[in-house]
């Protein structure tokens, strides 16, 4: 695939992606019918860092530039759509987010596990695949064709096809409940552009924002999908982010009310996975991939990680709990019970049957291995996970992943 695209392009068959802000702007706004503004949460400036280091860091294949200004401009008409549509239906920001359910954890700690668990209950709202990464739909209005179905299936699609190793991974359907990454890349901002690209000046302006501006339009976000359902608004959503261990103060406060399942794995674990998927996603789409550099960059980050959740939850009086990984694989039962009783909800029978069959079904599926070794990112060779990681009890609905396939955003 690059020595087709870098041929068509000096043939001039193709044009070749400019990865240029204004460029991708004003590329957005033709494909949408808007015009950019470019007002917001600093996202103008994140994108201008972002574009630098792509061209300057990231050693982008010919593949990796073409995915690259894909996500990009598919992020730039998102946002130009989410903000056209709230210019045309203001009674948008009357839809209340309740006492939203906010999972805390380090990727790769099981916090797609416990968010799956939870969508078993009908009392609960999550976000799908298909609405994290397009939640606005190209003619939005509420009851009518919603082509982001058919978008997030053919990303899902195009993302396997690229990389085979995603299904052990991150194990998804289009219409699964999914973590809410994708909402976060309109602001771009978010760790799913570090994990696919080694973009370090990006990074630091990420870890350097308090988020607040960011996080009121991840709000916002929600109550747009929300709306466009038109189901009953009171049900608490569950949301899961594995970024929010970062921005966990800018969290709570755009959330006062929420409730907080905190997830912990051995961090040596966390990391060699993380490290893992990492390379994963930038072998794809870079010529030079470092997997030392991979390795101690994810050790800095799951340790600021740690670092910035324990400040935030020592000044918060929200209730929460904690849940161990190695718990979870023990008695899943007994540590969802734990949950319910935070939550101060009653465990019916019916919610744990759900919840029963959907492990068994998880059990039963073919799921490949997530392969590895600790040793190849500098990291200890006694790490769990050397050799390869299986999902195990739950199989191949159960995975724990941040970032998603590069081609699900582009398309």
């Amino acid at each position: 695939m690059d020595a087709a695209l870098e041929s068509a392009w000096r043939r001039g068959w193709a044009e070749r992606p400019t990865l240029d802000p204004d460029a991708l702007i004003r590329k957005a706004a033709i494909k949408v019918g808007q015009v950019a503004d470019q007002r917001g949460s600093g996202w103008r400036e994140r994108l201008t860092l972002l574009c630098a280091d792509l061209e300057s860091v990231a050693a982008l294949t010919p593949l990796g530039r073409t995915i690259a200004h894909g996500q990009l401009v598919a992020a730039l008409s998102n946002r130009m759509r989410f903000q056209a549509l709230w210019r045309r239906h203001g009674e948008i920001a009357e839809q209340p987010v309740t006492a939203p359910i906010i999972i805390v954890g380090q990727m790769r700690s099981g916090t797609t596990r416990m968010q799956r668990l939870l969508a078993c209950d009908p009392r609960l709202a999550f976000t799908r695949f298909y609405e994290s990464w397009n939640p606005i739909p190209q003619t939005p209005k509420r009851g009518g064709i919603d082509d982001r179905k058919l978008r997030g299936w053919l990303g899902l699609c195009s993302a396997r096809l690229l990389n085979p190793a995603f299904d052990a991974i991150h194990p998804t359907r289009w219409d699964a409940a999914d973590e809410e990454i994708g909402l976060q890349s309109l602001s771009i901002f978010g760790s799913a552009f570090e994990a696919q690209w080694r973009v370090p000046t990006y990074c630091a302006a990420v870890e350097a924002d308090d988020g607040i501006a960011v996080y009121a339009e991840f709000r916002q976000l929600l109550q747009t999908i929300a709306w466009l359902r038109s189901e009953d608004a009171s049900r608490p959503w569950i949301l899961k982010v594995p970024q929010f261990s970062q921005d966990l103060a800018a969290v709570l406060h755009t959330f006062p009310d929420a409730r907080l399942i905190c997830l912990h794995r051995d961090s040596r674990q966390v990391i060699a996975s993380s490290a893992s998927l990492v390379r994963n996603q930038m072998a794809i789409q870079s010529a030079h991939v470092d997997p030392l550099w991979i390795g101690r960059e994810w050790s800095r980050k799951v340790a600021l990680r740690d670092e910035r959740t324990a400040a935030a939850r020592a000044r918060s009086d929200a209730p929460q709990v904690d849940v161990a990984f190695e718990d979870v694989d023990r008695d899943w039962e007994g540590e969802m019970a734990r949950v319910y009783r935070m939550l101060d909800l009653p465990l019916p029978p019916a919610v744990i049957a759900r919840m029963r069959d959907y492990t068994q079904r998880s059990r039963s599926g073919r799921h490949a291995r997530h392969l590895y070794r600790a040793d190849e990112f500098g990291l200890p060779a006694s790490m769990k996970g050397e050799g390869g990681e299986r999902h195990t009890p739950y199989g191949r609905l159960l995975g724990g992943c941040e970032a998603a396939p590069p081609a699900v955003h582009a398309v």
